[in-house]
C-alpha cells in the first residue's frame, strides 16, 4: 500500500505536464520556430556557402591550415578538425551555434516557469488539476521539442545537401544536447530567485562564462587538445568532432549534465513556495534614503545589478579577445582566398588589414552583445507593469513619462557604458600584447563606441514595442535575433547589400579602418530618437496595465 501510494504521489506532481506542455507549445507558435529555423538554415547555408567557395580538396586544405594556425580565430570560432565541406561547416558553426541554442533555451525555460509565477499566471493554473512538477516540466518538455528540432532539421539539411548523414547527425546532436545543458541551468536558476529578469541574466552568465573558458582553451593550444575544453559546455560540442572521427561517447557528457540540472530542479521545487525562490530577497529598510526619493533613483536601484553585470561581462570578453587579436596577422597572408574573407570583413591586404578585420569582427559581437542588454533593460518597464508594480507609482505625484524616462536613461547610458567597459579592456589587452597601448587603445575604444547609434536603433525599437505596444514586447527580443543573424551569418554567405542593410549594424563603417561619413551615425541616432518619441506619446495615450 505505501509503494501504491508514493506512486500516487509522485504522478499527481506532474498532474497536468501534458496540457501545460501543448500550452507552451501554443504560445511558443511564433518565437519557437523562428529560432528553429534560423539556427538550422544558418547550418545549412554555411555548408552551401563553403561549398562554392572553395570547391576542391586543395582549396578547403589550404583554408583549413590557414585557419587552425592562428589561436585569435580558433579562440573566436574554435579548431579546424578536417578539410572536408561538412568539417569546416562544423568549424564555423559550432562556437556560436551552440551558444545560441543555449540562449533559446534559457529564454524558453525561463519563460514557462519563473515568468508564469511573476506575472501571477501560475498560481491561477496551480488552483485547477496541476501538479507542483508539471510547469517545469513542461518548460523543460518544451525546451526539449526546440533542440530536437534544431537537431533533425540540422542533420537533415546537411545531409540532402550532400554532406555526410553521419556527420550530419553527430553535428545536429551536439548542438541540441548543449541546448538542453543550459535549459537544465536555467530550470535551477528560475527555482533560486524570485525574478525572471534575475533568472535569465545568472544563465546568460553561465553560457557567457562557459565561451570564455572554451575560447581561452582553443586559443592555448590547437586540435581541440586544451584540457579547458572539458570544462565548459560550450567546448563539449567540438570534442564530438563532426565529420572528423563523430566521438559520439562525448554526447554523454551533455546528457549527464541535462539530467542532473534537471533532478536539481525538480529537488528545489519541493522545497520553495509557489512564487518564491530559494535565494531569498533582502528586505529593505524603513523608509528609503535620499538617494530613492524618485523614478531615476529607483529606475537605478532595480536596474544596478543587471547593469554592473553586463559591465564585468563585456570588459572580460573584451580582455580576452583584445590578448589574441595581434595574433591575427599570423593568417598566412598570400592566400587569396583567405584575404578575399578578411576584406569583407572589413580589412584590407596585408597583417595590419587582416588585424582590423578581427578586431571589426570582434566590435560587432560586442554591439550585438551590448543590444541584448539594452533590450532586457527596456523590457523592464514592461516587467514592471506586468507585475503590477507600476500602476502604484503612477497613482502618485510620477507621470508616465518621467517613470518611463528613469529606465531609458539606464539603457541608453548604460549601453554606452558596457560598450565603452568592453572597448577599453579590449584596447588595453591588444596594447599590451603589441606594446603600444597609446597607439592602439584609442582606435579600439573609439571602434567599439561606434556601434553606439546602431544599438540605440534596436533599443528605440524596443521602447516602441514596450511602452506602445505592449502584448508584443516580447518581439524586441526577434528584432535583436535578426540583427545577430544578419551580422553573424550574413558576412559569411556573401549575403547581398539589401540583407545586410536590413540590420542597423550594416550601416556602419567596419572599424578600426577608415571612418568614412558621419551620415550613418546621424541617421542611426535620429532613428533611435524617432522610435523612442513614438513610443513615449503611445505611452501617453494608453491606458496602463
Amino acid at each position: 500500500m505505501s509503494a501504491l501510494a508514493a506512486t500516487r504521489g509522485r504522478s499527481s506532481h506532474l498532474t497536468g505536464a501534458g496540457p501545460l506542455t501543448r500550452l507552451a507549445l501554443r504560445r511558443d507558435k511564433i518565437m519557437l520556430p523562428v529560432w528553429v529555423y534560423a539556427l538550422s538554415v544558418s547550418v545549412v547555408s554555411t555548408a552551401l556557402s563553403l561549398e562554392k567557395l572553395y570547391g576542391t580538396a586543395a582549396e578547403r586544405a589550404d583554408f583549413a591550415r590557414s585557419m587552425s594556425a592562428n589561436n585569435s580565430l580558433r579562440a573566436l570560432y574554435g579548431p579546424v578538425l578536417g578539410d572536408s565541406v561538412g568539417a569546416l561547416t562544423a568549424w564555423r558553426m559550432m562556437a556560436f551555434g551552440a551558444a545560441l541554442t543555449g540562449v533559446m533555451s534559457l529564454l524558453i525555460v525561463v519563460r514557462h516557469t519563473r515568468d508564469e509565477e511573476e506575472t501571477g499566471r501560475q498560481e491561477l493554473l496551480s488552483s485547477a488539476a496541476v501538479g507542483r512538477r508539471a510547469p517545469l516540466t513542461a518548460a523543460l518538455c518544451t525546451a526539449l521539442t526546440a533542440n530536437i528540432l534544431v537537431a533533425a532539421l540540422i542533420a537533415g539539411g546537411l545531409a540532402a545537401v550532400g554532406q555526410g548523414a553521419a556527420g550530419a547527425l553527430a553535428l545536429g546532436l551536439a548542438l541540441g544536447a548543449t541546448g538542453m545543458v543550459f535549459a537544465g541551468v536555467a530550470a535551477v536558476a528560475a527555482q533560486l530567485t524570485e525574478s525572471a529578469r534575475l533568472a535569465r541574466g545568472i544563465t546568460a552568465a553561465v553560457i557567457g562564462a562557459a565561451f570564455i573558458v572554451r575560447a581561452a582553451g582553443d586559443a592555448s593550444a590547437a586540435g581541440g587538445r586544451s584540457p579547458l575544453l572539458w570544462l565548459s559546455p560550450l567546448g563539449w560540442p567540438e570534442q564530438v568532432r563532426p565529420y572528423a572521427g563523430d566521438r559520439w561517447w562525448v554526447l554523454l557528457l551533455p546528457a549527464a549534465l541535462t539530467a542532473a540540472a534537471a533532478l536539481g530542479a525538480y529537488a528545489l521545487t519541493a522545497r520553495r513556495d509557489l512564487g518564491a525562490g530559494l535565494l531569498a530577497t533582502r528586505p529593505g529598510p524603513v523608509a528609503a534614503g535620499r538617494a530613492l526619493r524618485g523614478p531615476y533613483s529607483l529606475a537605478w536601484r532595480l536596474q544596478r545589478g543587471t547593469l554592473l553585470g553586463w559591465l564585468a561581462g563585456l570588459a572580460f570578453a573584451g580582455a580576452v579577445f583584445g590578448a589574441v587579436a595581434h595574433g591575427a596577422a599570423d593568417i598566412v597572408g598570400d592566400n587569396e582566398r583567405t584575404q578575399d574573407i578578411f576584406e569583407r570583413l572589413g580589412g584590407s591586404h596585408g597583417k595590419a588589414g587582416i588585424t582590423d578585420a578581427f578586431l571589426a569582427t570582434i566590435t560587432g559581437m560586442l554591439g550585438l552583445t551590448a543590444a541584448l542588454y539594452a533590450t532586457g533593460s527596456v523590457l523592464r518597464l514592461s516587467g514592471e507593469e506586468a507585475g503590477g508594480r507600476a500602476e502604484p507609482l503612477l497613482a502618485c505625484a510620477v507621470g508616465r513619462l518621467r517613470w518611463a524616462a528613469g529606465h531609458l536613461v539606464i539603457a541608453f547610458a548604460g549601453t554606452a557604458a558596457v560598450l565603452a567597459a568592453g572597448g577599453l579592456a579590449m584596447g588595453l589587452a591588444y596594447g599590451a600584447t603589441a606594446h603600444d597601448i597609446s597607439g592602439r587603445l584609442p582606435r579600439v575604444l573609439a571602434a567599439v563606441l561606434a556601434q553606439t547609434p546602431a544599438v540605440w536603433a534596436l533599443t528605440g525599437v524596443a521602447v516602441l514595442l514596450a511602452a506602445a505596444l505592449p502584448r508584443y514586447a516580447a518581439a524586441a527580443w526577434g528584432v535583436v535575433g535578426a540583427a545577430l543573424a544578419v551580422g553573424w551569418i550574413g558576412p559569411m554567405l556573401n549575403a547581398p547589400q539589401w540583407v545586410m542593410d536590413l540590420s542597423p549594424f550594416g550601416h556602419l563603417p567596419k572599424l578600426p579602418g577608415p571612418v568614412g561619413s558621419a551620415a550613418p551615425f546621424l541617421w542611426l541616432t535620429a532613428l533611435a530618437v524617432a522610435l523612442t518619441a513614438a513610443g513615449l506619446y503611445g505611452l501617453r495615450r494608453r491606458d496602463v496595465g
